[in-house]
């Protein structure tokens, strides 16, 4: 008996579309990866680009992948769907045979269709059983960090990957219900992080469980430790002027991004004391968005979602 992956309900809204195909300057010939597949916006709009080229399309979520079958049923010859998670660039590149790529793009956000889709658990605004995960058949979930991790685990998840300054009033009142009985759901865990914080706070302009939910979901699926690697890998699996292009929607990842980029441009570190190179470093990129691109005013008036969203991109300008 086939089983209903929820697939065809999969929609996803690709932020800075135009902005992200337009900077991967995509060749009909070239070796693309998309690394955050979601619902396929990015991955048609290179598609439909290609003649002989080849597009890879990576994400843990297989209901993504389902999903973007469908979408991209037209490019199907062209098109590799690899379901695992992006940090793993390397060996799928090698286990497909490809030695290199002309450009990779990674949409870090929450599809449209994980949010909104209860059961996923990915929403305080949905009651749902506390999963959170992008990758179903990964064991750890949110009801495992909620129940089971010590009051200061807690803590520095929601300090660290949620940037909550409440953290430790949230955590002591996750222990102490959990305590009484499992936290289960996300309306129970939405309702333990508004009631432990002031009622002034729950007033700043954006739900109070915001924060939280995003720090367990990060923690879930470990997206932070996976993001430093995923770009690492990429950026060395560039084809010589191969760019890669990341949306982020977050302080934390954005600064991820930025470091990795800025320190992948990096040539030469000896000091400037010395006649001659020694440390034989070269740089590996050119940063070619010296600042973010952000979304415009008609696509935020058409996707308020997208209102935090920032594009950086790097080309490859040699190889080791």
């Amino acid at each position: 008996m086939s089983k209903n992956t929820g697939a065809e309900d999969f929609t996803h809204y690709s932020v800075l579309l135009e902005e992200t195909v337009s900077v991967l300057g995509v060749k009909e010939d070239g070796i693309y990866a998309d690394l955050t597949l979601g619902g396929g916006g990015h991955s048609e709009q290179i598609a439909k680009r290609l003649t002989t080229g080849r597009l890879i399309c990576v994400d843990a979520d297989e209901t993504a992948i389902e999903a973007s079958k469908i979408r991209l049923a037209p490019y199907a010859d062209r098109v590799t769907f690899v379901h695992s998670f992006n940090d793993r660039i390397d060996e799928i590149l090698d286990e497909l045979g490809i030695e290199k790529l002309d450009g990779a793009v990674a949409d870090l956000g929450v599809s449209s269709f994980q949010l909104d889709n209860a059961e996923r658990g990915f929403s305080y605004m949905q009651d749902a059983p506390l999963d959170m995960r992008m990758d179903r058949s990964s064991p750890l979930t949110a009801y495992d960090i909620v129940n089971r991790r010590s009051e200061e685990e807690i803590k520095k998840i929601l300090y660290i990957y949620g940037e909550e300054s409440f953290a430790p009033r949230i955590a002591a009142e996750i222990c102490r219900r959990r305590a009484v009985s499992p936290i289960k759901t996300t309306f129970e865990l939405s309702d333990a992080i508004k009631s432990a914080m002031p009622e002034k706070a729950k007033n700043g302009g954006h739900h109070p469980a915001k924060r939280s939910f995003q720090a367990i979901r990060i923690a879930v699926n470990g997206e932070l430790d996976r993001l430093s690697d995923m770009l690492g890998k990429t950026i060395d699996r560039l084809a010589p002027g191969g760019v890669l292009a990341v949306i982020s929607f977050h302080s934390l990842e954005d600064r991820i991004v930025k470091t990795v980029f800025n320190d992948a441009a990096k040539g030469c570190v000896c000091p400037p004391s010395f006649p001659v190179c020694v440390c034989g470093r070269k740089e590996k990129v050119k940063v070619i968005t010296k600042k973010p691109v952000l979304p415009g005013e008609a696509e935020l008036e058409e996707n308020p979602r997208s209102r935090s969203a920032k594009l950086r991109a790097c080309r490859r300008v040699c190889t080791e």
